[in-house]
């Protein structure tokens, strides 16, 4: 049979490896500048942390996993019959891969409680898992870079997170995204003066796919989860809301001036907005898209979503938000948190369609010693081991080259790597060693190789 991996998974060649590092780095070196420590979490939780989390379409695309052992043994002969995959799962299944890093996250700061100082600023870069319908940039198995604040209810954190969105995309040299940023707020009070506040979920998780199935579609869902078409017509020109975030704020301001919880979402996101007006952005641009609804159940005030270059057509390329109400699930209340997401593959694509890797090389020696002469193998690896000492990556081409042909495929392999020093032979405790750029050759003593190649 022919070998093949599971659709939405990917092997990595090194070239690709070594990119997404640098991209990792790039992020990594952001959160450490904001303050931001690390943490990592297991690859996989029971199924009641993440369950219910993430609405009724996240919960089905959460991957489960099999209990061990005879499984089906404990199910009853009833709940067989029935065919009920929702039933038997919760009897089979007690564990399931997660699903993004937040949620686990919330069950970190829980249980470690006692042993966190807060405000926690934490960074977390590791795989999720969806089972989601693989297309361009949505992979089933995929990483996140996540960087959340839990104990503190500034807004000033909104604030940085906007910043560090601008500061990663700046140090990767793309120009020309877009920060989308709403609050959950605004939207439950544009579903409670539109009469619709019981149906707030299906509003919100119609709203956020207007980029996807554009106004038709969205109108239609609504429709089908029982939002009256009197309420549709009312919320009709947000569809079509322009103007400056000035503007769009004020046109807010006016539409929920008789919903409280809406008005404290628009003075939140005033707040937000004045303040980057007076930081400035390097690159990056912030804009009020108040459609942004980021269907997670437990967003409850900024939402957060970067869109990439217009030039390059792909969903968002990062995304997040304030939930003040997640670790309350697991038994601790009055712990507010906020953070966002970078999407890793999403910025890879960017990047690659943009032409922006050309710097990014692979890891190769600095110095490869040629194998013409076995009798001068130990010699080398002495020198070898004297280099790498003294931090210089430096290997030993492992065949000895017994034929011209052979020691020409030793040459090729150093041009197909593009390896700066090569030494090819020894006399009296010197080295020849010749620079593959300048062409010139000198007999050497390792001390003073070193200090050239350093």
């Amino acid at each position: 049979m022919k070998p093949g991996i599971p659709k939405g998974t990917r092997d990595f060649s090194s070239i690709q490896v070594a990119r997404r590092n640098f991209i990792f780095s790039t992020i990594k070196h952001s959160f450490e500048l904001f303050g931001f420590q690390p943490i990592e979490t297991p690859s996989f939780e029971n199924s009641s942390t993440l369950m219910g989390k993430y609405g009724e379409e996240g919960d089905r695309l959460i991957f489960k996993i099999l209990n061990s052992g005879p499984y089906l043994s404990k199910v009853s002969d009833e709940v067989l019959a029935e065919k009920d995959s929702g039933k038997l799962t919760k009897q089979i299944s007690e564990k399931a891969l997660r699903y993004d890093l937040t949620v686990p996250f919330a069950r970190y700061v829980v249980q470690h409680q006692n042993e966190i100082t807060f405000p926690f600023k934490r960074y977390q870069i590791q795989p999720v898992w969806r089972a989601d319908k693989p297309q361009k940039g949505r992979y089933r198995e995929f990483y996140q870079c996540d960087a959340d604040v839990v104990g503190s209810q500034s807004l000033w954190q909104e604030v940085e997170f906007v910043q560090l969105y601008d500061a990663v995309f700046s140090k990767l040299k793309i120009q020309g995204t877009t920060i989308k940023i709403n609050n959950r707020k605004i939207l439950s009070g544009i579903a409670e003066v539109i009469g619709a506040k019981d149906k707030l979920i299906d509003f919100t998780v119609a709203l956020d796919k207007l980029d996807k199935i554009g106004k038709d579609g969205v109108v239609a869902e609504m429709i089908s989860k029982g939002i009256s078409e009197e309420a549709i017509k009312k919320v009709q020109p947000l569809f079509d809301f322009t103007g400056s975030n000035d503007d769009k704020l004020n046109s807010l301001a006016e539409m929920l001036v008789a919903s409280e919880e809406g008005t404290k979402g628009v003075e939140e996101l005033r707040f937000v907005i004045k303040n980057i007006k007076g930081l400035g952005l390097q690159t990056a641009s912030l804009d009020l898209d108040v459609t942004l609804a980021r269907g997670l159940n437990y967003y409850t005030g900024a939402i957060f979503e970067v869109s990439a270059p217009k030039e390059v057509k792909i969903g968002s390329i990062g995304g997040g938000g304030r939930y003040d109400d997640l670790t309350g699930i697991f038994g601790l209340k009055d712990v507010s948190g906020v953070g966002i997401s970078f999407g890793l593959d999403r910025i890879y694509l960017v990047m690659e369609e943009l032409g922006l890797f050309n710097e990014v090389e692979l890891p190769k020696p600095k110095v490869l010693f040629l194998n013409f002469d076995e009798n001068e193998s130990l010699a080398k690896i002495k020198a070898i081991n004297e280099l790498r000492a003294n931090g210089v990556k430096a290997e030993l081409y492992p065949d000895v080259a017994t034929t011209n042909n052979q020691q020409k495929k030793q040459w090729k392999y150093v041009d197909k790597r593009g390896i700066e020093f090569v030494i090819t032979t020894v006399e009296d405790e010197q080295f020849k060693l010749k620079n593959t750029q300048t062409r010139e050759e000198k007999l050497l003593k390792i001390k003073e190789i070193i200090k050239i190649v350093q």
